[in-house]
């Protein structure tokens, strides 16, 4: 494994709050050292600035007598830490004030230099500490000429800079100092800061762990802020709600299932222990076959209902494009050439597409027909429209209509009315049309007796249908050219 990648995986491991507060840290860092450095630099530029103008007016004096040719020893007056030189082409001392070590103080390549201009020059290093540490300004005695060997060709003017460098260093530890105590101090504060924010977090994750375990109706404590793990806390919490409000409603589906399930089995388990209590007929047990094989078949029609509930996958926008207007108008023929009804219109716009599965779209249709047959009265509408962007598809029966209390109920699995019971089905019609419609990316209503019912709202269209009776109302997106 490369080196960065374990480094990676090594930093990936560290606690959050490790990670912020290093992270924190190093920002800090970076930033004490930058304003460090400015200060440093703006100190130094002023200490050298000062040493730079005594220097000049040394090295005035200097070459205006070298220039004279005035001995320098009597024209150079130098104070304590002032020291110069006379040099000749070959960086060979003519004259030089007392104090100062054999040799010259300047390199032959600096000396190459101030021949031709003045240059400023160090001797000596700040860190480690240099015994003598000098401040240099060498100006050629007479520019743009070439001296003769022996003859003056450079002065060199010399400052100490023992205080300036002290005091240099003196900063240097200072700022080192400050620039320490301010990052344990941040490192501490930031540490304290990002402990103080993860706990509500440590607080989600133990309460999380709970849940996990078994724990029911388990809700997290939230702080009264708005801040970003306050609204994280809400949002789990109503996580949590309609996590709870799904398990309720699977329980109840389970319980439902099993209801309805045991009716047919026990039917049928029953129809077959009575026939073998005692001899049968041929007659008699022809018969019992039958109703076992109805009774089966109503086990399959359950069975198909339920995986057609469980199973609806969504449709995308590469779905095939459905003639709803034909789709209708085909379905209305084929029901009233099977049932007989003559109470049954249609009237539908023409050219209403949209994108999905024909076949589970009829279902939906079929089911809703079936419904209103079944429970409503005649006549019977079925009415297609395009409204903006959408297809609605009505299907109005002109009976009493549901109890406005059981509408919100009305497209639960398994759920009936009480006036239905006594009635063949399974209560699996309405969340069937459901099921379908939400995964074509619709909505489904359900109005009846003047009340309103949206069973997933979506769309903002007001519903249009007649006063009385009921009406199941579905929404789909129209598909684009």
């Amino acid at each position: 494994m490369p080196r960065r990648r374990r480094w990676g995986t090594r930093w990936g491991r560290l606690p959050l709050r490790v990670r912020l507060v290093a992270g924190f840290a190093a920002a800090m860092l970076v930033v004490l050292t930058g304003a460090g450095a400015f200060v440093y630099l703006r100190v130094r530029y002023a200490l050298d600035l000062r040493l730079d103008q005594d220097l000049t007016t040394q090295s005035a004096q200097l070459t205006d007598a070298a220039r004279a040719g005035t001995p320098l020893p009597t024209a150079a007056r130098t104070g304590p830490g002032e020291y110069w030189q006379l040099l000749d082409t070959t960086n060979h001392v003519l004259a030089a004030s007392p104090g100062l070590p054999a040799g010259s103080l300047l390199t032959p390549e600096q000396l190459h230099r101030a021949l031709r201009q003045p240059v400023r020059a160090d001797r000596g290093t700040l860190l480690p500490i240099s015994p003598r540490p000098l401040r240099l300004y060498a100006v050629p005695v007479q520019p743009g000429a070439a001296p003769a060997a022996g003859q003056p060709a450079v002065t060199v003017a010399a400052v100490r800079r023992d205080q300036r460098d002290e005091a240099l260093r003196e900063l240097i530890g200072q700022l080192a100092l400050a620039n320490l105590a301010a990052l344990a101090v941040a490192s501490l504060v930031g540490y304290r800061l990002a402990r103080a924010t993860l706990a509500p977090v440590e607080r989600y994750r133990s309460e999380a762990a709970r849940i996990a375990a078994g724990a029911t109706g388990v809700r997290l404590a939230v702080p009264a802020t708005d801040d970003e793990v306050a609204r994280l806390g809400r949002t789990l919490n109503d996580m949590l709600t309609a996590q709870d409000a799904a398990l309720d409603r699977e329980r109840q589906f389970i319980n439902d299932a099993s209801h309805e399930l045991r009716t047919p089995l026990t039917l049928l388990a029953t129809e077959l222990e009575l026939a073998l209590r005692r001899p049968r007929t041929t007659t008699e047990l022809e018969q019992t076959v039958r109703n076992a094989a109805a009774d089966t078949a109503d086990l399959i029609a359950l069975a198909d209902a339920l995986l057609t509930v469980g199973t609806q996958p969504d449709q995308d926008a590469t779905a095939p494009t459905v003639d709803l207007t034909a789709l209708l108008t085909d379905l209305v023929e084929r029901y009233r050439t099977s049932t007989g009804a003559d109470t049954l219109g249609c009237r539908a716009e023409p050219s209403l597409t949209v994108r999905g599965d024909a076949t589970r779209l009829g279902r939906a249709v079929t089911n809703l027909i079936d419904n209103a047959t079944r429970y409503g009265a005649p006549p019977i509408t079925i009415t297609a429209d395009q409204v903006d962007a959408l297809v609605r598809i009505s299907v109005h029966d002109t009976g009493t209509g549901m109890d406005p209390a059981f509408l919100p109920h009305a497209a639960e699995r398994f759920r009936r009315a009480d006036t239905a019971r006594t009635s063949p089905g399974t209560g699996l019609g309405l969340p069937i049309v459901d099921a379908i419609v939400r995964a074509h990316h619709g909505e489904l209503r359900i109005c009846s007796a003047s009340a309103h019912h949206r069973v997933n709202p979506k769309f903002d269209v007001p519903c249009e249908h007649p006063p009385h009776g009921t009406t199941v109302t579905v929404l789909l997106p129209a598909a684009r050219p």
